[in-house]
């Protein structure tokens, strides 16, 4: 089997990015995508979600980012990335579902359901969309309704005329609650008083976001999400919503989960027909576990204090889509610092042969 010199893993935004600029270097290189089709985790978004509340998610290297509408961002995006594709020639696979990537005698090995590629380096772009996040409560496994989260929502007409709790402190339960609030009766609910912004989100504003993540990952700390240390903004068709009351409504997280409803911290009954959980998502990158990258404070510290995808405890491996670059704030720009890495990798392998 030959051997690549390098695997890209997911083709979202970084992993479209990433393989862009690999094929301006001349490496050799495939994308592999778990996706039957172009558009990464956005093809998969909720319809309201429109291309003006993505903040440059379509944005690529050497293209026009299409325009801030009000059309679909599930039916725009997809579009968007498959025309980059295909414009660019970018050697995609799908669909590709990689199980793990082991080591074989310094070769990178990434096994998946569709077969198996040998690689010397690797760049992750898995991003966070296939690995929700959802917190345990004691009860909620008998609760008797409806429970949901942010992957599995289904459009707000699925609500109408039922009890549905919000719960998450992100910029999706916001959105949610813009969308259900003025069509059913929504109760807020968070762990912690909700940041909102007062100014508007400007570039400085994102760089400085994104700085706090950077700080956690050249730590080896698992990341936290860039959104969550933007601040909250409500969007024109959130201000129904806000002037019905629900955002001021907010209620301190619930105590335990029952059949019919929650039991609120005093003691008090609440009930609940859905419970809808905006509660977020973590790095999807349980296919690496066999390389060893994680430091001993559970997450995986990149290179240069944390702004790099360099992974400190193996320079063959770049992780796009991870902290910083998990969004889209970060995912465009770090395709090429990967693309360089995966070059400085492959340049120093080649002088360690020279020299043996």
């Amino acid at each position: 089997m030959s051997i690549l010199q390098s695997v890209v893993i997911g083709a979202g935004q970084a992993g479209l990015s990433a393989s862009y600029h690999l094929k301006r270097l001349g490496i050799e290189h495939v994308v592999l995508d778990a996706n039957d089709r172009p558009g990464g985790a956005w093809q998969h978004r909720w319809d309201a979600l429109t291309m003006q509340d993505v903040h440059n998610v379509a944005e690529l290297p050497g293209d026009t980012p299409p325009a801030h509408t009000s059309e679909r961002a599930n039916q725009a995006v997809p579009r968007t990335f498959g025309s980059y594709e295909r414009a660019h020639d970018l050697p995609v696979l799908r669909p590709v579902t990689v199980r793990e990537v082991v080591d074989e005698d310094g070769i990178l090995v990434v096994r998946a359901d569709q077969g198996e590629w040998r690689a010397r380096t690797l760049v992750n772009a898995t991003g966070t969309w296939t690995q929700p996040f959802l917190p345990h409560y004691p009860g909620m496994e008998t609760f008797l309704g409806e429970q949901l989260h942010t992957v599995d929502y289904p459009g707000p007409e699925h609500f109408r005329g039922k009890r549905v709790l919000v719960v998450g402190g992100g910029a999706s339960a916001v959105q949610f609650l813009g969308a259900l609030a003025p069509i059913t009766d929504t109760q807020w609910v968070t762990r912690r008083p909700p940041v909102w912004r007062t100014d508007d989100f400007s570039p400085e504003a994102g760089a400085a976001a994104v700085a706090l993540v950077e700080k956690r990952v050249a730590q080896g700390l698992p990341p936290e999400s860039v959104v969550s240390v933007t601040g909250l903004m409500l969007r024109p068709q959130e201000r129904e919503a806000e002037r019905l009351g629900a955002y001021a409504a907010r209620r301190e997280m619930f105590q335990s989960i029952e059949p019919d409803g929650v039991r609120w911290a005093d003691g008090s009954f609440e009930r609940a027909d859905v419970i809808l959980w905006a509660t977020g998502f973590r790095p999807a990158i349980a296919h690496l576990a066999p390389l060893h990258l994680r430091s001993p404070l559970g997450g995986i510290q990149l290179d240069r204090a944390g702004r790099g995808t360099t992974a400190v405890a193996d320079p063959r491996i770049q992780l796009v889509g991870y902290g910083p670059s998990a969004s889209t704030i970060g995912a465009n720009r770090a395709g090429r610092t990967a693309a360089k890495g995966v070059q400085r990798s492959l340049a120093a392998r080649e002088t360690v042969s020279v020299i043996a």
